[in-house]
């Protein structure tokens, strides 16, 4: 009996068996056409990688055990001891942490790079030994856009790659490579899984001479991804363009509520026509703009957040995002805690600050929770 099955089986396996030497000889001479050991590769993190590479345009990729592990295996494409890296000042709080605290251990160093700079005096930060700069497409978490092909170009005189967070916004809203950009990761913990049973990561490479270098590294790190968790998030990817499509509809009409409350003084999305960025993230993001929106409530402080927070019953407090169910997260006590005070007010991390994952469910439950919750923070 032959059997073909629609879906990929999961592959739950740590080892694959080989008849003889000679078959043995064949996965060392043709790699990738035979399988030895799931930390070298799977049939389920590779068809992950496969779908990611053809989301992105890449020539491949390598699914990994969380972002984080991706933002690694970025960086050790390019970097060496001795190398310096240039990262945008508006970054993600755990990719700050690494970089201060790990790569600085492995003598690779780092510069911050304010936003406004990134495209018009990237020189200025650059060194001798600097092999990339990194940034997001959008910012975590007060969702500034990045020029993409001003950056490539900023970089790309230099000598620099670039090298691009592509979380918040996932392929269905950009494409960075189509804009100069030589590696693309993404937390596939987040909107390409889209459910909150996944933590893993992917990175993809424009050239295939980096696609095998991540893979390299990926091997002999140990960064890659369980068959389980790359089954899964291939089963969420299927339906992220719909998924996409309701978190942009429903964040657009949560950022315009939010726009109109006398209880929120600052609100930033990239779809409000007021959004700095807006002409640019609706040029990159084909019309669209995403499920994130941040506000900072006109009472910057914790005891107004707590209230809000408390009075909600639609945006519970959980420290990740992007899943079909709303949420809200709070940068200066968990994505950017790792971060100086004095580095979060420069930044606007305020104690104030609340950003919202705004999900798929019926937004006019979404709108009166969010209402009800702003009311309560005036009290």
């Amino acid at each position: 009996m032959h059997i073909h099955p629609k879906i990929t089986p999961i592959y739950q396996t740590s080892v694959f068996k080989f008849e003889d030497l000679n078959e043995l000889e064949l996965y060392f001479g043709e790699p990738g056409s035979r399988y030895l050991y799931s930390r070298n590769g799977n049939p389920n993190s590779d068809e992950l990688a496969e779908a990611v590479t053809h989301l992105e345009g890449g020539a491949g990729a390598v699914a990994t055990g969380s972002g984080m592990a991706a933002i690694f295996a970025a960086l050790m494409t390019y970097c060496t001891a001795g190398d310096h890296v240039l990262c945008a000042a508006d970054i993600y709080g755990g990719s700050a942490a690494l970089l201060n605290q790990e790569l600085d251990r492995l003598g690779i160093s780092v510069s911050y790079v304010p936003f406004e700079d990134l495209t018009t005096n990237l020189a200025a930060y650059a060194q001798p030994r600097t092999r990339l700069l990194l940034c997001e497409t959008i910012s975590n978490p007060l969702l500034r856009v990045v020029d993409l092909r001003a950056a490539a170009e900023a970089a790309h005189a230099l000598g620099l790659k670039l090298v691009l967070d592509n979380t918040f916004a996932s392929p269905v809203l950009t494409q960075p490579f189509e804009y100069g950009a030589d590696l693309v990761m993404h937390s596939v913990t987040k909107y390409l899984a889209g459910h909150s049973d996944v933590t893993a990561g992917v990175v993809v490479a424009r050239t295939p001479e980096d696609a095998a270098r991540l893979r390299q590294i990926g091997t002999l790190f140990g960064l890659t991804l369980s068959p389980m968790e790359s089954w899964l998030a291939v089963r969420g990817i299927k339906t992220l363009r719909l998924r996409m499509e309701a978190h942009s509809r429903n964040a657009q009409a949560v950022a315009e509520l939010l726009a109109q409350h006398p209880a929120v003084q600052e609100v930033f999305y990239p779809g409000l026509a007021q959004h700095p960025q807006h002409a640019l993230a609706r040029e990159q993001g084909a019309g669209r703009f995403g499920g994130m929106v941040s506000f900072r409530l006109l009472d910057d402080s914790t005891d107004a957040v707590s209230r809000f927070m408390r009075a909600s019953q639609r945006f519970p407090f959980a420290p990740s995002l992007a899943g079909v169910d709303s949420s809200l997260s709070y940068p200066a006590g968990t994505s950017h805690r790792a971060l100086m005070e004095e580095q979060r007010q420069e930044l606007g991390i305020t104690a104030g600050l609340v950003r919202l994952s705004v999900g798929i469910e019926p937004m006019e439950e979404l709108l009166a929770d969010l209402h009800q919750a702003l009311e309560a923070t005036a009290v």
